[in-house]
C-alpha cells in the first residue's frame, strides 16, 4: 500500500512515516517500479505500535528499544517493564514539574491587581526583576532558585499566608 494508505491505516502522518523511516526507527519500505514507497501489513502493524508508544509519551529512543525488545521473540519482559517504570517516572516528574509551574503562576497572578497601574508581578516576575510590586503588603522579594526567571517557589503561597496570621 502507498504511503497515504499507510498512514490511514496506522494513525500515523505521510510525514512522521518519513522521518521514523529517515532516523531508522522502521525500515525504509520497498518500493513499486515507479519509485513509490510501497507498505506492508506489517510495516502498518509497527506504524501502530510506535503510534501507540507515542502516544504515551515515550521517546524516540525509547520508541527504538521497545520495536527493538516487540520484534525480539527471545525478549525477558522484565526489560520491557524497566523501559515501562522508568518511563512512568519521568512521566510523573513531569506532572510534579507542571504542578510547580502552575502554582508559580497562580501565585504571580494572585499578586497581580489586574488594574489600570502598569506595575505588574507577573511582568517582573517573567522579566526576573526579582521583586513583586504592588502587591498587598508592597514589594517582596522573589526566591530565584526555581522557574528560571520567575524564581517562584512552589509553595510560596502557603508560606505568605502562614506569615499573614
Amino acid at each position: 500500500m502507498n504511503i497515504g494508505k499507510a498512514a490511514e491505516a496506522s494513525g500515523v502522518s505521510a510525514k512522521m512515516i518519513r522521518y521514523y523511516e529517515s532516523i531508522g526507527l522502521i525500515p525504509e519500505a520497498l518500493r513499486t517500479e515507479a519509485g513509490y514507497r510501497d507498505y506492508s501489513d506489517k510495516d502498518v502493524q509497527t506504524l501502530r505500535f510506535i503510534r501507540r508508544a507515542r502516544d504515551l509519551g515515550f521517546s524516540v529512543a525509547q520508541m527504538n528499544e521497545l520495536v527493538a525488545l516487540w520484534r525480539d521473540r527471545g525478549r525477558a519482559s522484565a526489560d520491557v517493564k524497566r523501559l515501562a517504570l522508568e518511563h512512568v517516572a519521568e512521566l510523573e516528574l513531569k506532572a510534579r514539574e507542571l504542578q510547580e509551574m502552575s502554582r508559580a503562576l497562580k501565585h504571580l497572578a494572585e499578586s497581580c491587581q489586574g488594574d489600570a497601574r502598569p506595575d505588574c508581578p507577573i511582568i517582573s516576575g517573567l522579566a526576573g526583576d526579582g521583586v513583586v510590586k504592588g502587591t498587598p503588603n508592597g514589594e517582596r522579594e522573589l526566591n530565584s532558585t526555581r522557574f528560571g526567571a520567575i524564581g517562584i517557589e512552589p509553595n510560596c503561597t502557603q508560606r505568605r499566608r502562614k506569615e499573614k496570621r
